[in-house]
């Protein structure tokens, strides 16, 4: 399917030079963020922070794609549905919910494991616990790519429909309001009102960007398994859903092409070779592999 592949190309425009002014002087403004949830870890790269609001890989990649003012995504992106469904899988693996299959003695590619449930206890999270109930619930269980086609209502089957997760991009957004990180509006579109979420915590947005950033510029280590596995999540899952681009925009010449030259040297890398060594996360990389086959 057209949302499932990958996309080297075809990247948003970038932003013009009165643009990046305007988001430097966005970095230049510093407020304290609420203490992060209870029971939320820090990413690795955050923990000397303790005051940041702490997002989903759901809600880091749709955030990404939110245009600040408009408070909605491009209407011409047609990969974010998809790759919201991905950052799913990702994070209720992450979070000891879901693993793979084993492998077994022949040794079976990632594609073609099935994904299993390793513990059905609640994340606290509505859309994550929706479909760690479907993926529990379902037997025979599915693969990694019938995961996301499901769970995105990318199927023919009409008897698996059901399997459909609804409105996910607005329960994120209001779960991004709950957070203080958006806001909400009502838009005005000639034949019909639109609800939008325009940016109100521009400071949450700035340091996401600046994550980003640094991973592929100041901090890259050229090796993703010394990477924290949520932040090379980020990477993979954020060029998956088109919205990649978007952090990147406000670079200057040179460090935007060194930082899509390490995108590049990511996406290149073998997902099956990746999941075999030390210290991995198999979902991750079955996901990555989905979407880059």
């Amino acid at each position: 399917m057209t949302s499932m592949t990958q996309r080297s190309s075809g990247l948003v425009q970038r932003r013009t030079e009165a643009s990046r002014t305007a988001t430097d002087k966005d970095r230049e403004v510093g407020r304290e963020e609420p203490e992060p949830r209870g029971g939320e870890e820090l990413d690795h790269d955050d923990s000397g922070d303790c005051k940041e609001t702490r997002l989903t890989l759901m809600e880091e990649v749709l955030l990404l794609g939110l245009k600040d003012r408009e408070g909605y995504t491009s209407f011409w992106n047609d990969c974010i549905s998809s790759g919201l469904r991905g950052c799913m899988l990702i994070e209720l693996a992450l979070r000891g919910r879901l693993q793979l299959e084993p492998c077994g003695v022949r040794r079976r590619g990632l594609l073609s494991r099935k994904v299993l449930c390793k513990s059905d206890a609640p994340t606290g999270d509505v859309l994550l616990d929706e479909a760690l109930k479907h993926i529990k619930e379902t037997q025979p269980p599915e693969t990694v790519q019938s995961w996301i086609e499901l769970l995105s209502g990318e199927t023919w089957n009409p008897l698996k429909l059901h399997y459909q997760l609804r409105n996910v991009r607005e329960r994120l957004a209001k779960n991004l309001v709950e957070k203080g990180v958006l806001t909400t509006e009502k838009q005005n579109f000639l034949l019909f009102d639109m609800t939008t979420h325009p940016l109100t915590n521009n400071n949450i947005k700035q340091r996401l960007i600046k994550k980003v950033q640094e991973a592929v510029l100041d901090k890259w280590v050229n090796d993703p398994h010394r990477m924290d596995k949520r932040l090379v999540a980020l990477l993979f899952l954020a060029h998956s859903s088109d919205v990649l681009e978007n952090a990147f925009a406000p670079l200057l010449d040179e460090q935007y092409d060194l930082a899509m030259k390490r995108v590049r040297q990511l996406l290149e890398l073998e997902p099956e070779a990746e999941s075999e060594k030390a210290n991995t996360n198999e979902m991750l990389w079955a996901v990555v592999a989905a979407f880059t086959k």
